[in-house]
Order: C-alpha cells, then sequence, then structure tokens
C-alpha cells in the first residue's frame, strides 16, 4: 500500500474559511476555494476543481458555523472524487497566526498545543480564535487525521535577543510576553529560500531583503536563510504603511488622542489598524486605484504613495544595514507582485547599495520568479510570487511523512 500524499491546507478566519488541496508528490493543487460570511445570511461557497478540468462551482445557503463549512467544502472535494474520507489524504495543515516562541516549526496538534495557542488570543485576538476553530473543526471531522499548525511567527523566531526585544521594562516585558514576533512568516520563509534558487545558490549562501506587500505589509532581514529581523513586532501593525493599517508610528500618538481627543482605546485601536495606512491617507487601499488618482493628478493620492514608498526605502536601507551584505531584495504578495511602479519607486535612488531595477524588466507581467535588476547589477532585485499554501502543505507533509 503506498503512504498518502495529500495535504488539506485550511486558513480559517472569523468569518472565513479558505482551503487548497495539494498532492506533494509534485505539489500541484488538485482543488481550491472559499467560504466566506459564514455565521451570516447569504453564506457562499466557491470551488474550483484544479485537476481534470472541472469548472468552478458556487453555492449559496446558510452555513451557521465553521463545523457547516467545512461540511459542505467536504461535499464539494467529494463531488471530485477527491473526499475527505480518502485514505490518500495524509494531513490537513492549518495557518495559525500567532504560536509565541514555543512554537518555532510545524506542530502537531494537541489538547496541549491548543491550550497554548489559546494563551496567545491576546496578543493575536483577531486570528488566533479562528484559526483554533477551523482546527476543533476539522477534527472533529477527521480525528483519525494529523492535523499540524503552522505558525506565521515561526520563522521569526530565529531572530536575535538584540532584534526581538523592545527597549522597556524587562519584567514587565517579560510578564506579558511584550517582543517582536513578526508575521507573514511562512511567504517570508518561501520567498527567501525560492530567491536563493532564482539566483543559483543554496539559501545558507545568501542574505535577502524580502518585501511581502499585499494589504497587510512587512519586510524581513534573512541571513543564509534565517530571519534576523522583521518588520512587524508583537502585532502586525508595526512596520510598513499598509492598506488600513498605519505601520510606525511614535507611541506617544496613542495616549496623546486618548488625553486630547477623548478617544477610546478601542478608537484608537480601530483607527491604527483599520482607518490608517493608505486608507487614512487618501481614502483607498487598492493600489491600482492610487495609482490611477496619481495619473489624473490627485495631489492626496500622489501624498500616500510617496509616504509608502519612504517607509519601504528606510526599511531596505536599515535591513542593507543589518545584513552587512546583501544578496538580494524581493518584492513578493499582491502589490510587490503586480505593482511595477512601486518597485521602481522604492528602488530609486539607492544606487549607491548596488539597487536599481530595469525598466523594461521590471514592466513584464509574469507569475514565474524573475529578475528585474541590470545585468550585472552588484546586488539582485527580483519578484517570487509568494505561496504559503504550498509553503504550509510542504511543511506539514514534512513533519507526518518522516
Amino acid at each position: 500500500m503506498t503512504s498518502p500524499t495529500r495535504v488539506l491546507v485550511l486558513n480559517s478566519g472569523s468569518s472565513s474559511l479558505k482551503y487548497q488541496l495539494l498532492d506533494m508528490r509534485d505539489g500541484s493543487r488538485l482543488a481550491a476555494g472559499l467560504v466566506e460570511r459564514i455565521g451570516e445570511p447569504g453564506s457562499r461557497l466557491v470551488h474550483t476543481p484544479l485537476a481534470g478540468g472541472g469548472e468552478r462551482r458556487e453555492r449559496t445557503a446558510p452555513m451557521a458555523d465553521h463545523t457547516a463549512a467545512l461540511g459542505a467544502v467536504a461535499e464539494e472535494l467529494s463531488a471530485d472524487g477527491l473526499g475527505l474520507d480518502s485514505p490518500d489524504l495524509a494531513a490537513v495543515g492549518h495557518r495559525v497566526v500567532h504560536g509565541g516562541l514555543r512554537f518555532s516549526a510545524p506542530t502537531v496538534v494537541t489538547d496541549e498545543v491548543l491550550a497554548e495557542v489559546e494563551r496567545l488570543v491576546p496578543v493575536a485576538p483577531l486570528h488566533n480564535p479562528a484559526n483554533i476553530t477551523g482546527i476543533r473543526t476539522a477534527m472533529a471531522l477527521r480525528p483519525d487525521l494529523p492535523q499540524v499548525a503552522v505558525f506565521d511567527t515561526a520563522f521569526h523566531t530565529t531572530m536575535p535577543e538584540h532584534a526581538a526585544r523592545y527597549a522597556i521594562d524587562t519584567e514587565t516585558a517579560d510578564a506579558h510576553r511584550i517582543r517582536r514576533y513578526g508575521f507573514h512568516g511562512t511567504s517570508h520563509a518561501y520567498v527567501s529560500r525560492e530567491t536563493a534558487r532564482l539566483l543559483g545558490k543554496d539559501p545558507s549562501e545568501v542574505n535577502v531583503i524580502v518585501l511581502h506587500l499585499g494589504n497587510g505589509a512587512s519586510a524581513s532581514a534573512v541571513a543564509g536563510g534565517r530571519c534576523v529581523d522583521t518588520s512587524m513586532g508583537l502585532t502586525p501593525l508595526e512596520g510598513l504603511v499598509m492598506g488600513t493599517r498605519s505601520g510606525d508610528v511614535d507611541p506617544a500618538v496613542t495616549f496623546h488622542l486618548r488625553r486630547v481627543a477623548g478617544m477610546s482605546v478601542d478608537e484608537i485601536d480601530t483607527l491604527l489598524n483599520k482607518k490608517s495606512g493608505l486608507v487614512g491617507l487618501c481614502g483607498d487601499n487598492d493600489m491600482r486605484e492610487i495609482r490611477r488618482r496619481i495619473d489624473e493628478g490627485d495631489e492626496r493620492a500622489k501624498l500616500a504613495f510617496d509616504i509608502y514608498v519612504h517607509r519601504l526605502k528606510k526599511y531596505v536601507g536599515a535591513y542593507c544595514a543589518v545584513l552587512g551584505r546583501v544578496d538580494a531584495v524581493v518584492f513578493t504578495a499582491g502589490v510587490g507582485e503586480n505593482a511595477a511602479p512601486v518597485r521602481e519607486a522604492a528602488m530609486e535612488g539607492l544606487e549607491q547599495l548596488g539597487l536599481a531595477v530595469d525598466p523594461e524588466l521590471n514592466a513584464v507581467r509574469s507569475g514565474e520568479p524573475r529578475l528585474i535588476s541590470p545585468q550585472g547589477a552588484r546586488v539582485a532585485v527580483a519578484v517570487v510570487p509568494t505561496d504559503e499554501e504550498l509553503e504550509i502543505a510542504r511543511q506539514t507533509y514534512s513533519l507526518v511523512s518522516n
């Protein structure tokens, strides 16, 4: 009997469930989909068979909770001959946002592991509860199957203490788990490794600055395959300017808003996480729309773009200093992969650091990893599409197949 080779990847949100089914013999996708508005009127499932050329299907029906949603997913997979009861299914890999310091690698879920993930809810209140719900739902459906947690924070646990610590009272920090954890770790791990492959080198030989630019955005400094610094901190709020998050801000801004504006803690939290960043600066968080407005002479959109790029440059420069030697700067995620003007502007003026983009190469649209720096450049500039689901599946399968 052959060993099972399929991995189901689940990414559970508070009212959504994204999934992909992959065959780990070649990393191919067999099916993918999304359930949204779980627990709300008009729940919708969009399912796409990716093996055998099946057509995309939609169903709209009440789904009261994640159990109902995953049951509907199981039905759609079964209709394609890919049922969750298949002996070919090796494990379910779950994206879990916050693993703290304890989880530095993919981990088979046990009651003890779940308890620790629950203890981390105060530092990830928007994400960990939903991730836990997804795990419990899958465990109930297939209690015999390994459930593996793959943590967004795990890749960043290699940061040295001088990069991970905030300069606040140590006892207070330790008592409340206050330190820099970083996020988007599966993306940074995948992209840094694929960048080394693009350069024809082993990851241990390469120093890379990864710029993961989506609605959420983060940067990392990766030395020889290990993260040594990253822009997000205790929460995903720190760092780069994002779609709706402010990124770096003077901590005293929060005190000022409380004392002078009379805003509550929750109101300030909402302001910085949901009403700031690009949307706060110009009313849009879609880079395509911002660029369209700039082309029409919109000064507010232009300022938002310039602030966004300025923050990017600051982090690139800082990470050049942290790494000492940089072999590549790589752009990834929705904005990083598709917004050529962002890449061009972020590298403009950094020629003394060995950084530049070739306009023609930068303008090419492709789903493949590629170099966009001029031939012979001292530092490679690259675009590498991220694949967090494949990374989760790889880590999951590696753990359960050994």
